[in-house]
C-alpha cells in the first residue's frame, strides 16, 4: 500500500507539473506577455482571461498614458502616442466591465507606472460595483513591491488547468481557430478583424440592434457605492499628480432614448449631476481633472441604425454600444483640448455651473430626435416596452 501511494503521488505530481510547465510556456491566454513573439498570432475572437494579461502588460509597459472603462472604451479608443505628444500609452479597457472593475484597473496602472494621464470612460448602465467582468480579480492588483514575482507565481498556479493545456495543445497543433490577433498587439485595443468576424458570424450590424438595447437597458447602474469608488479613485490618482480626462460614452442616441422609454432618464441626469460635482470638487483642490459628455442627440450618436437607412452597416459604430475608432479618435481629440478632429456638436466639457443648460439642452434634442427620427423612436419606444421585466 505504502508503494501503491508513494507511485501514486509520484505520477499525479509528474501530471501536474508536466500540465502546468506545458501552459506556462506556451501561454495561451497571455497572461504574462508583454512585447513578445506571441501577441503577434492569430487567435479566436473570445479573448480569454483579458483582466490577467493586460494587468501584467501594464506592469512590463508602464506606459505614461492608460485608458480605462469596458468594452466601448476597449474597442473605441485607439492607443496613438502621437496624440499624447509622443508618450506611451495603453488602452487597459475591459470587455463587459462595470465602474468597479476599471476603477481596479485605474488603481493597479497608478500603482505600476508613474502616470501622466488617465482616460475614463463611463456610461450610467454600468456604473455599479456588480460583477462585470467575471475573470477581474484583486489578486491580479499591485500592492506593494515585488509585483511581478507575484505575478509569476499566480501565473504558474493558474497554469496548472486542464482546459488551458487543451488550448496550449490546439495552438501548438494549429488546430485552433485563428481569425485575429490579441488586443496587447494593438496597445490594449481590440483588433478591427475579431468584430468584423464576430458581425459576419452574427447577422451583421441589424441584427446586433436589439440585443445590444436589452444589456444596455437591463444594467443596474448607477449606484451610489460606485459614485463613492469613482470619488475615492480620483483622489487617489489626483494625489499622485496625474492628470484625469473622465468622458461620457457616445453610445449610440438609440441607446440613450431607450433609456427614456423605459422610465430612466431622471436617474441618468443624476448621475450627470454627481459627476460633474465630483469633477468640480477635485478641480478644487487643484487636480487637473475634466469631464466631457459625448452622450445625447448630436451629429455623430443620430446617425440612421440600418432599421431606419437600409444600410448594412454604420459609419460611426458597429452597433448602437459600440462606436468605431474614428469616433474614438474624435473623442481624444476632444478631450486633449484640440477638438479639430470633431463636429462643433460632439462633446460637452460639463461643470455643476454648466451642467443645467447642458441638461435642457440634452431634452430639447431629445424631442426634436423624436419629431425628425420617427422610425428609430417608435423602435425605442417599442423596445423599452418589450424589455420590461
Amino acid at each position: 500500500m505504502r508503494a501503491y501511494l508513494k507511485l501514486f503521488c509520484g505520477v499525479s505530481a509528474s501530471v501536474v507539473g508536466a500540465v502546468g510547465a506545458l501552459n506556462y510556456v506556451v501561454d495561451p491566454y497571455l497572461t504574462h506577455q508583454w512585447d513578445t513573439p506571441p501577441i503577434q498570432l492569430l487567435r479566436p475572437v473570445r479573448e480569454r482571461l483579458g483582466p490577467w494579461a493586460k494587468t501584467y502588460a501594464l506592469a512590463r509597459y508602464r506606459p505614461d498614458v492608460v485608458y480605462v472603462g469596458n468594452s466601448r472604451t476597449e474597442v473605441g479608443l485607439p492607443a496613438l502616442p502621437a496624440l499624447f505628444g509622443g508618450r506611451t500609452v495603453f488602452n487597459a479597457g475591459l470587455s463587459g466591465a462595470t465602474l468597479g472593475d476599471a476603477a481596479m484597473m485605474a488603481q493597479h496602472a497608478a500603482r505600476v507606472s508613474r502616470l501622466h494621464t488617465l482616460v475614463w470612460g463611463l456610461d450610467a448602465p454600468s456604473f455599479s460595483l456588480d460583477v462585470g467582468n467575471t475573470e477581474m480579480d484583486a489578486a491580479l492588483l499591485a500592492d506593494g513591491g515585488g509585483y511581478l514575482a507575484r505575478r509569476a507565481m499566480l501565473n504558474m498556479k493558474r497554469a496548472v488547468s486542464l482546459e488551458m493545456a487543451r488550448d496550449s495543445l490546439r495552438l501548438l497543433s494549429g488546430a485552433q481557430e485563428g481569425v485575429c490577433r490579441s488586443s496587447l498587439a494593438f496597445l490594449g485595443q481590440r483588433d478591427t478583424a475579431c468584430l468584423v468576424h464576430r458581425f459576419a458570424q452574427k447577422g451583421g450590424t441589424a441584427a446586433a440592434v436589439q440585443p445590444r438595447l436589452g444589456e444596455f437597458v437591463h444594467g443596474v447602474g448607477p449606484t451610489a457605492d460606485a459614485l463613492n469608488v469613482l470619488r475615492a479613485r480620483l483622489a487617489e490618482l489626483c494625489g499622485k499628480g496625474a492628470r484625469v480626462r473622465l468622458y461620457v460614452n457616445p453610445t449610440h442616441a438609440l441607446m440613450l432614448d431607450t433609456l427614456y422609454w423605459a422610465g430612466k432618464w431622471g436617474a441618468m441626469e443624476t448621475w450627470l449631476r454627481a459627476l460633474a460635482a465630483a469633477a468640480d470638487q477635485r478641480r478644487a483642490g487643484g487636480c487637473d481633472v475634466t469631464l466631457v459628455d459625448f452622450s445625447g442627440f448630436n451629429s455623430v450618436t443620430t446617425e440612421p441604425v440600418p432599421q431606419a437607412s437600409g444600410r448594412q452597416d454604420m459609419a460611426y459604430y458597429w452597433e448602437p454600444s459600440h462606436y468605431r475608432d474614428n469616433v474614438g479618435r474624435m473623442i481624444l481629440s476632444r478631450i486633449l483640448g484640440d477638438g479639430g478632429m470633431a463636429p462643433a456638436d460632439f462633446g460637452v466639457e460639463l461643470t455643476t455651473a454648466r451642467l443645467p443648460a447642458h441638461l435642457a439642452a440634452m431634452r430639447a434634442a431629445r424631442d426634436k430626435y423624436h419629431m425628425t427620427h420617427a422610425a428609430e423612436t417608435a423602435f425605442a419606444r417599442k423596445a423599452a416596452q418589450q424589455l420590461e421585466p
